[in-house]
């Protein structure tokens, strides 16, 4: 028996990365995944490979009429909703004054307000059925600031707290929110940085762990918190990010005094 034996779980942003990550973890474990990405390519080629377990949509999750019909199918097709997942996401570059306001605007968009269409039209479903667990994708960059990622700080520090307001909001309805937070993973979204042999030694010196993450590491986390594993827990950002936002940020000391 699986944890989500039955049970038919949503996952935004999930032809690649992370989203996919989950959805194979999901599946794995039992469940009916239903996917939606912009990638119809991608999206398609990991439903067929799930099989009989999964189906996809193309949706763009900053459209509020595709994410509501995105939810509506599902809930034609499977009766019910268990499982929300609000993976999609872009990111940015570029300190405040260079970033061209169309930029901003686009990834609040996806990164944020995306977010409250698909709770907002899945909630009445989940609030009927007294039951079901939300998890959103936010990152550590929505707890902490990073240099020259303005509009990316801005939507997931958004989302932490919108996570939180969720949870307090909807728990006497039986619905838990939670998000995870991770910090550099291996995914397409981080794909140009990593490509980046500097980069990857820039975060190997701070990451305590000395490597990225995996999208199949985070893919566990969001599968703990959506089962009743977590009957708990809720309001939650739970990090994963191999130590990086455990440190103060001053220097190694060890390494700079040691050489270790």
């Amino acid at each position: 028996m699986g944890r989500f034996d039955d049970q038919v779980v949503l996952i935004s942003g999930g032809a690649s990365g992370i989203g996919a990550a989950a959805a194979r973890r999901f599946a794995a474990e039992g469940a009916q995944v239903v996917i939606a990405d912009l990638n119809e390519d991608a999206g398609g080629e990991l439903a067929a490979a799930l099989g009989e377990r999964a189906s996809f949509r193309r949706v763009d999750v900053g459209e509020l009429d595709q994410v509501e019909q995105w939810i509506a199918a599902a809930i034609e097709r499977h009766g019910r909703i268990d499982v929300l997942c609000n993976n999609a996401g872009i990111g940015s570059y570029g300190e405040t004054p260079d970033v061209p306001p169309e930029l901003w605007r686009a990834v609040l968009e996806v990164d944020l307000t995306a977010v409250f269409y698909a709770c907002r039209a899945a909630l009445p479903h989940l609030r009927a059925a007294g039951r079901g667990s939300i998890v959103n994708t936010a990152s550590i960059s929505g707890l902490g600031g990073d240099y020259g990622l303005s509009a990316y700080n801005a939507a997931k520090g958004g989302l932490v707290n919108y996570t939180r307001t969720l949870a307090i909001d909807h728990a006497r309805d039986g619905i838990r929110v939670n998000a995870v937070c991770p910090g550099p993973i291996d995914t397409p979204l981080l794909g140009r940085l990593i490509a980046q042999q500097a980069i990857v030694a820039a975060f190997e010196q701070v990451i305590p762990m000395g490597r990225v993450g995996r999208a199949d590491e985070v893919a566990a986390a969001i599968a703990f918190l959506a089962s009743d594993d977590a009957s708990y827990i809720t309001g939650a950002m739970l990090v994963i990010d191999g130590g990086l936002t455990a440190a103060t940020g001053q220097p190694n000391f060890t390494r700079l005094l040691t050489g270790k």
